[in-house]
């Protein structure tokens, strides 16, 4: 992603690191973790967590908030050294993770509360959002500045393995009768006799 006031790699890392390292020593850190966890059972799209090999809440709900509060972390830091530039701040991210940050800043309280607390803004422009997260792209590079070892690859999918893995997904979304990406169906819930349960 191009920005004029993009800042540099190292300091990006160290200032994440940081800020990340300040969530997790905040009050309310155990309670946003635990809201989080919980919404994310009931704000999902079919898009996001699903494009995810076996797919299971108990199993990944965990990691993926793991990876969400780093991205966060990155994502203010950037906000913070470019001087406040949105645009700059969207960082690409795949889609699984991006979900689940979806979830923590539904904690909106809580992450107010953290804002001004740590004297931190963690942005989000849903306008500026773009699915094209690459491997090796700046994200990539910030991760690694900030100390946290290895990405998992589960969950950091490139944008093209996403597109790939909806397209199947989008498969068995019409044959339970269900649009693309799981955006319409056709269900009549006045008349549950026209609904045909799908087995497999």
């Amino acid at each position: 992603m191009a920005s004029r006031s993009m800042p540099a790699v190292a300091d990006v890392g160290r200032r994440a690191a940081e800020i990340l390292d300040r969530m997790r020593a905040h009050p309310a850190y155990d309670r946003l973790h635990g809201s989080s966890m919980k919404y994310s059972s009931c704000w999902a799209t079919f898009t996001g967590y699903p494009a995810i090999s076996r797919w299971s809440l108990e199993r990944d709900a965990g990691p993926l908030l793991v990876e969400a509060l780093r991205v966060l972390a990155l994502k203010a830091a950037v906000f913070e050294l470019s001087g406040g530039d949105e645009q700059a701040a969207e960082l690409l991210v795949p889609a699984p993770v991006d979900e689940m940050i979806h979830a923590v800043l539904a904690q909106f309280t809580l992450m107010s509360r953290m804002q001004a607390d740590l004297g931190v803004v963690f942005p989000h422009a849903t306008e500026l959002e773009e699915f094209t997260y690459t491997r090796g792209c700046v994200t990539d590079a910030f991760y690694a500045a900030a100390g946290w070892g290895e990405q998992r690859l589960r969950y950091w999918l490139d944008s093209a393995e996403v597109t790939r893995r909806l397209d199947l997904l989008n498969a068995h979304y019409q044959a339970a009768g269900l649009g693309r990406d799981g955006r319409s169906h056709d269900f009549d819930f006045d008349q549950p006799e026209t609904v045909v349960a799908v087995s497999g």
